[in-house]
């Protein structure tokens, strides 16, 4: 089998890079309409959807509707991967990109509280189900179809543009809140919120655009011609393959760090601490604009030492940094916060995240090998999503309250260093031999 530095004949090449562009930019789409929630849920939905609760009971309800769009997502996953694996990845990508890009502009046109009531937080439930429902088959159907696209030697690289994507989707999403954070606080209540929902129809269009032409992966091209396809995906998944399930679930924890990252951090730091909204989006974006370059940087370093100690590094790295992170937001120390907060979202955690869509892929056989990424990730990631409204209830009073926050997230993350010390090292395997006994 070749190995990195070998030569491709340009017809091997092209396919990978057209494959990880489509991926890349596909996800950037997708994150983008996933993540705006998550900061307006940190900054705006707790007002408008559910003012009248405590302040703090309000923040724990507009964190879990950020969470509830996880609750579909295992669903969306076996509705989703049985369709990828038994009619192709590139149906999949299609209905997920338009689903989310609908459910997300949705939201923009919701009525508030103040409006209708009740009715206001049930309709941005509602909204947040179809969008747990998209992202289920979004990550696994990208990372399948760039896996598969992709030369052995290089499979980490290719496939890790797909998380890429989902950073930049990030950085797109706060870069155009963080204008709308400058508003006065009524204007921002009133209209400001909803501007970052109404652009998602612009950048859904892009990426439906892109993915029009992108080719089914050879992989399952040949299954299919050969009539190898599984009946029942899910069936001969849990049959054949129950424990890479169950590996993939628990190292699916190690999300847990993004979220608390990206959603609950933003919350605390701005409403408890009263750091400036614009300080702690600036630190999202550039720890996010770091991990652009740091996750195909990890994944190219696994496709020459292997997937489990870049992928072990990354996760035990975030459980050790989350603390004198979340310390340098308790004491307002400015040049702290952004020290760690790019050590910790835009290096270390890169490294699991880089590395993860080749290392749960190739677990898998390519007859199960979407419904396996997405089943296992998708219950992983639900903790994930739930973890900043078990953030906010566990947070506690005075200097030390974000302790059992951080403790949490140690925890997490050394589940899923855990997980993936017990896995098959892949980086060698051929294609035609992942997932095989």
């Amino acid at each position: 089998m070749p190995r990195a530095g070998a030569a491709h004949p340009p017809e091997a090449v092209k396919a990978p890079r057209k494959a990880a562009l489509a991926s890349w930019i596909g996800s950037a789409v997708e994150y983008y309409d996933f993540f705006i929630y998550g900061t307006a849920a940190a900054l705006v939905f707790g007002k408008i959807f559910f003012p009248s609760v405590d302040p703090k009971l309000a923040t724990v309800a507009a964190f879990a509707t950020f969470g509830v769009g996880y609750v579909t997502r295992p669903l969306g996953a076996v509705a989703l991967g049985h369709i990828g694996d038994k009619f192709g990845r590139k149906k999949v990508l299609t209905f997920t990109l338009l689903l989310m890009g609908i459910s997300t502009f949705m939201i923009g046109l919701l009525p508030t509280y103040d409006q209708v009531g009740i009715l206001a937080p049930i309709l941005l439930v509602v909204a947040r189900l179809l969008q747990g429902i998209s992202a289920a088959g979004e990550q696994a159907g990208a990372n399948s179809m760039t896996l598969e696209h992709a030369p052995d030697d290089r499979r980490a690289f290719f496939t890790s543009f797909t998380l890429s994507g989902t950073q930049a989707g990030l950085i797109l999403a706060t870069l155009v809140f963080l204008p709308i954070a400058q508003l006065p606080e009524a204007q921002l209540l009133s209209w400001g919120w909803r501007i970052p929902f109404f652009l998602s129809a612009l950048v859904v269009a892009v990426g439906f655009w892109v993915r029009r032409t992108l080719p089914e992966t050879p992989a399952f091209q040949q299954e299919e011609q050969a009539h190898d396809t599984a009946k029942l995906p899910i069936a001969t998944l849990f049959r054949v393959q129950w424990a890479d399930v169950l590996r993939v679930i628990f190292a699916a924890l190690v999300s847990v760090v993004s979220t608390i990252f990206s959603v609950f951090t933003l919350s605390y730091a701005v409403n408890t601490m009263h750091i400036e909204r614009a300080t702690m989006l600036t630190v999202l974006i550039l720890a996010n604009v770091v991990a652009l370059g740091a996750i195909p940087a990890f994944a190219a370093l696994s496709d020459r030492i292997g997937r489990r100690p870049v992928f072990i590094f990354g996760a035990l790295g975030s459980a050790a940094l989350i603390w004198p992170y979340m310390w340098s937001l308790s004491q307002v120390n400015l040049p702290l916060i952004f020290t760690f907060g790019i050590l910790l979202s835009g290096v270390v955690y890169s490294a699991a995240n880089g590395v993860w869509p080749s290392l749960y892929g190739e677990m898998f056989d390519t007859r199960v090998r979407l419904s396996g990424m997405a089943i296992g990730t998708q219950i992983g990631f639900a903790l994930g999503g739930f973890a900043p409204t078990i953030s906010a209830a566990v947070l506690g009073e005075g200097p030390n309250g974000w302790v059992p926050v951080a403790a949490f997230v140690t925890v997490t993350a050394a589940i899923a260093a855990l997980s993936i010390a017990t896995a098959r090292e892949t980086y060698r395997t051929p294609m035609s031999a992942l997932g095989k006994r």
